[in-house]
């Protein structure tokens, strides 16, 4: 029994992981009350639910790549702590608004992006500190029981979520989430493991303290880190288009299934607990998948098979749409998730702990700064064209999205890499270029900024 704990057995990585499970159950009830709060309270048009989801996600492209160079000055854990307590304060306005009858969309619109920022800074933190709480050796089980208990969230959390919304309403729900961030930030903190120092290399390969740079001199150096490879641009490629076409499905979702379809909050969180299935399973399978057949081939795989789970959404009967939709979050969730713990790990595993911060930040920056853009066009579309064409469109560009990493070199990326390098090759000044064993023999090598993200429901937590 203790074996199959593994890492929950570490104090530090028990504390990391269940900060991490409380607040992801709390955000799963706030998955489904803001857009209730939205469509059925405040009456929102269609472009105006697609405007919030454009709202909440902008900084993404605002706010990564500074963030990224933040977490690399200073403490991560102080930045997650932080961005916790922040996400809770914001978050508790909406339901002391409605309690004074004074909340609109408006309010809604500050909130999402003031949650938003925060998130930024929490998000590019949180990919950053897991090798500080973890050895590099145990990230992809470090990654894969994050993810068990994003899929125990969902399993569970949605149906809660469209319960406890029935209940006492949409925006007393959101408190629940308020509350998680509060649980989540009090375990942080508790997390005693020293992050490690952060040092310069050197062309000759020795290390020494980096002197401080200017904010737009480290920004560069992240994004020429990024694009300088060919293996990270097609991720970044695939990943960042995925990501527009799933928010333009995604943005008028709520639409579709509360004011056009008749769905009830509860069918939705129902709908949701399913696809937590989906992600269970992807979790489950992630490291199989890549021991089998590669890591290369498990992550343009995966790729090519979330577009056309989706198809279903749009493909569903408006009589009985429940079955479809359950059995596209389930695959497509299965199928992200398998993306993500690889991608995740090989990132992390790959990275010199200098370079975490502004890594995670531009691919960030690259990846879910499209998802915004997304949302826009989402709204744009319904408006122009109607709620379900807007999602077909959407659904159908999706299937293309994995063509960037078809004709990459990721295919040949054959084994995980067990530790990362900071040498760097004369001539390159300032950024190290990773290395991992690939089929056929080493090449610059791979880092990750997000998967196929969102899945289905976005969770930047």
């Amino acid at each position: 029994m203790l074996q199959r704990l593994g890492l929950l057995r570490q104090r530090d990585y028990f504390k990391y992981w269940s900060a991490s499970t409380i607040s992801l159950f709390g955000t799963q009830v706030s998955q489904i009350a803001i857009p209730v709060i939205a469509v059925l309270l405040l009456d929102a048009t269609p472009f105006q639910v697609g405007l919030l989801a454009t709202i909440e996600m902008l900084p993404w492209i605002l706010f990564t790549l500074p963030a990224g160079v933040w977490v690399d000055r200073l403490s991560r854990r102080r930045i997650l702590v932080g961005g916790d307590l922040g996400r809770a304060i914001v978050l508790g306005s909406i339901p002391i608004a409605w309690a004074f009858g004074a909340l609109t969309i408006w309010q809604l619109y500050l909130v999402g992006f003031a949650n938003g920022v925060l998130t930024v800074f929490f998000d590019v933190a949180d990919q950053s500190y897991l090798p500080t709480v973890v050895d590099r050796e145990e990230l992809v089980e470090g990654n894969a029981k994050l993810q068990v208990s994003a899929s125990a969230a969902q399993i569970l959390g949605q149906p809660i979520g469209g319960s406890i919304v029935a209940l006492v309403s949409a925006p007393f729900a959101v408190t629940v989430d308020a509350l998680s961030f509060i649980g989540s930030a009090t375990l942080i903190s508790r997390v005693r493991r020293v992050e490690a120092p952060r040092v310069a290399p050197t062309v000759a390969g020795t290390t020494s303290t980096p002197a401080r740079s200017g904010m737009r001199t480290e920004m560069a150096e992240g994004l020429r880190y990024v694009l300088g490879n060919p293996i990270l641009r097609s991720i970044a490629a695939c990943t960042g288009s995925s990501n527009l076409c799933t928010n333009i499905v995604f943005a008028v979702f709520a639409v579709y299934v509360y004011r056009d379809l008749g769905l009830s909050p509860a069918a939705i969180g129902l709908v949701g607990g399913i696809a937590g299935f989906g992600i269970l399973a992807g979790a489950l399978i992630a490291n199989r998948a890549a021991t089998r057949f590669g890591v290369g081939r498990t992550i343009v795989g995966s790729a090519i098979l979330y577009g056309p789970a989706n198809l279903l959404i749009p493909l569903a009967p408006a009589e009985g749409p429940i079955p479809f939709f359950a059995t596209a979050m389930f695959l497509s969730s299965a199928f992200a998730i398998v993306y993500n713990v690889n991608q995740v790990s090989l990132r992390q595993a790959i990275t010199p702990e200098r370079l975490l911060g502004r890594l995670n930040g531009t691919m960030r920056f690259l990846v879910w700064g499209t998802m915004p853009i997304g949302s826009l066009l989402g709204g744009i579309l319904a408006t122009v064209f109607g709620v379900h064409e807007a999602i077909w469109i959407g659904s159908v560009l999706l299937v293309f999205t994995f063509l960037p990493l078809l004709f990459s070199p990721v295919l040949g990326v054959q084994r995980m890499p067990t530790q990362a390098t900071d040498e760097v090759p004369a001539g390159v000044s300032g950024v190290a270029p990773p290395t991992a064993e690939l089929a056929g023999g080493a090449i610059d090598e791979l880092a990750h900024g997000g998967a196929i993200e969102p899945a289905t429901y976005p969770d930047p937590d």
